[in-house]
């Protein structure tokens, strides 16, 4: 999977992910550059995908729980995006592929095509209880063949945890969306994917907590290496606000207790960043792919996940603030 941060993607990133056919083929569009609007044009497809299945059940929705129903789109966008990347820039990531398996080019091919049809699956609903489960897998086995050996190599790297920490999170996001589909599992496997989602993500809230506190200097959400910019304005109130947020709520999470209303408002908030910091860091730079359009997905599909996991809890956010004004006049007749 493309990841998010400059070490990956060098400045020769886009003469890498020119082919001379590409090249050829839209000469006629002025400052067209294949590998970097690529990933942009597959975002807008999955988009206009998941607009479909999402305007059937978006009416039915009351309150924030019309946020959590925009879950399987938020995760399908970024893993398009990944997917493309995976052919725009694929000797790049063919390289973060482990020396001991064999057939670089060809992994990073196949997983770009695999991250591509599980963000379709996805998006348009059609066999997501499969495509989530493997894209959790996928995430799963990123975490065993990549990150915990360059972990092993390099223990005080304090990226590196991020990172593997990052793709368990997106996998307890995938097995939240899978989880929640109609069919294709049973009530047993269901809970055991709820379980290992709720894991999973509740470690990752947790531990970006308390980095928010930790580098608040660092863009906010999933603290890599980037500095946020001077000119975003109350740059160091966001990431303290994060961080209070996702403590509070992955505390929540880890007791079992309104893990639906602490996964919500984790999403919401991650969202907030995404529009505050993430939108306009973009805009100013378009063509930036690694530091840019990759730490805006990331966020995205971070956001999306907790969504997603918020959305497996069966009781929904309409229906409890309805229980509690419910109950009140009762508590009211008992006291009088």
């Amino acid at each position: 999977m493309a990841i998010a941060s400059d070490q990956f993607f060098p400045e020769s990133y886009l003469t890498l992910a020119m082919p001379t056919t590409a090249q050829t083929l839209f000469l006629f569009l002025p400052g067209f550059v294949w590998g970097v609007w690529l990933p942009y044009l597959s975002a807008t497809i999955i988009l206009f995908v998941g607009l479909n299945p999402l305007t059937k059940d978006f009416p039915h929705k009351q309150g924030l729980d019309k946020f959590v129903a925009l879950a399987p789109v938020f995760m399908a966008i970024p893993i398009a995006i990944f997917g493309t990347e995976h052919f725009t820039a694929a000797k790049i990531i063919a390289g973060m592929v482990p020396g001991w398996i064999p057939g670089h080019m060809f992994w990073a091919l196949f997983v770009g095509t695999c991250l591509i049809a599980a963000a379709l699956s996805i998006a348009a609903g059609k066999y997501a209880w499969l495509a989530a489960a493997l894209l959790g897998l996928m995430m799963c086995l990123f975490v065993v063949l990549i990150h915990i050996p360059n972990i092993a190599g390099a223990p005080h790297n304090r990226i590196l945890w991020v990172v593997a920490v990052r793709e368990l999170a997106f996998a307890g996001g995938a097995f939240s969306v899978s989880a929640v589909q109609k069919g294709g599992w049973t009530p047993v496997a269901r809970n055991r994917f709820v379980t290992l989602a709720r894991l999973t993500l509740t470690i990752a809230i947790l531990v970006f907590g308390v980095e928010q506190f930790l580098y608040p200097e660092l863009l906010s959400g999933i603290p890599l290496e980037r500095s946020t910019p001077v000119w975003i304005p109350a740059r160091l109130v966001w990431s303290y606000l994060a961080g209070v947020v996702f403590v509070i709520a992955g505390i929540s999470m880890a007791i079992n207790q309104r893990v639906r209303l602490a996964a919500t408002a984790a999403g919401l908030m991650t969202f907030v960043l995404v529009v505050v910091i993430y939108v306009p860091l973009l805009i100013s730079k378009p063509s930036d792919i690694g530091t840019g359009l990759n730490y805006l997905a990331d966020t995205l599909l971070f956001c999306g996940s907790l969504l997603a996991f918020a959305e497996t809890q069966p009781e929904s956010l309409a229906s409890e603030h309805q229980s509690r004004e419910s109950e009140a006049p009762s508590v009211q007749a008992r006291a009088s």
